[in-house]
């Protein structure tokens, strides 16, 4: 693959439509910033082709031609799919490439995953403050008529906006080690709190010559479609880089998140050791 491929994904609410902003602005990286079908057609060729009779029949009596076909195949529409990038790197954003990382690395070996992360409390926050501003509207799943409380529990529910992708966090400590090589976590906080520096950090780590980027004047590309998600998650680029709203969060919402994950705050968010008490002397 003349193209090396990386893919965004991790939390909503996380940063991901600033860092492929940014990313963009590097002249090896090619990266149009809007969500991408590409990780979802492959899991659709998946179970299309894991279904079909005639693909079926071919492993009975050839099974190494007939998956080397599959593969190869595969693999040609991960790299026909952005066949007109000229940089060195491709940026496709999808939240579900965490999930699939394993099905990614198997057709091309060398690709990475950037994952954004943000305070759990924080992202509800932001798509409940975006909810409030289009109250009239409903969510896609229907979110709308629940209180604040339930809400923020449906929201982490399984199959829902935080909490799907959460699973594929809470599942990275069981993959292979050579797996989780090819996984970058960023921070939210540390984004906008030294955004500078985790570029530059994250160029070297995608083994990109540095790249001075000029955070306070930056290129605005095609904005995404926002109604398909009801207006819910607004996906707005910016000229410049502009420190994020903090939200107030109830106290019993921001108590029974941290409770019930507390595994993510320790592997993402872990607090420093308390310094130990000097010895009277």
């Amino acid at each position: 693959m003349a193209l090396r491929f990386v893919g965004v994904t991790g939390l909503p609410r996380a940063g991901s439509t600033l860092l492929c902003q940014l990313l963009d602005q590097h002249p090896d990286i090619h990266c149009d910033g809007r969500s991408s079908p590409l990780c979802n057609t492959l899991l659709g060729i998946r179970r299309m082709v894991s279904d079909d009779s005639f693909f079926l029949s071919q492993l009975d009596t050839a099974f190494e031609t007939s998956y080397a076909h599959l593969a190869s195949a595969m693999q040609g529409f991960l790299r026909g799919w952005h066949h007109d990038a000229t940089a060195a790197v491709v940026v496709d954003k999808n939240r579900a490439w965490l999930h699939a990382i394993e099905l990614l690395l198997h057709i091309e070996p060398d690709a990475r995953l950037i994952v954004c992360l943000r305070d759990l409390g924080q992202i509800y926050g932001s798509i409940e403050a975006q909810h409030q501003k289009t109250i009239l509207v409903d969510f896609i799943d229907h979110l709308a008529d629940y209180d604040r409380f339930g809400r923020a529990d449906m929201l982490f529910a399984k199959d829902k906006a935080i909490g799907a992708p959460l699973i594929s966090l809470h599942a990275v400590p069981d993959l292979p080690k050579k797996v989780q090589e090819r996984l970058y976590f960023l921070r939210f906080e540390d984004l906008m709190e030294k955004p500078a520096a985790c570029l530059a950090h994250l160029y070297a780590w995608l083994e990109l010559p540095p790249c001075a980027v000029d955070l306070a004047r930056l290129t605005v590309g095609t904005p995404e479609s926002d109604s398909h998600y009801h207006m819910k998650y607004r996906h707005r680029q910016a000229d410049r880089v502009i420190p994020p709203v903090h939200h107030e969060i109830p106290a019993r919402i921001q108590a029974q998140i941290e409770t019930a994950y507390a595994w993510f705050y320790q592997m993402y968010y872990p607090k420093p050791a308390p310094k130990p008490l000097k010895t009277p002397g």
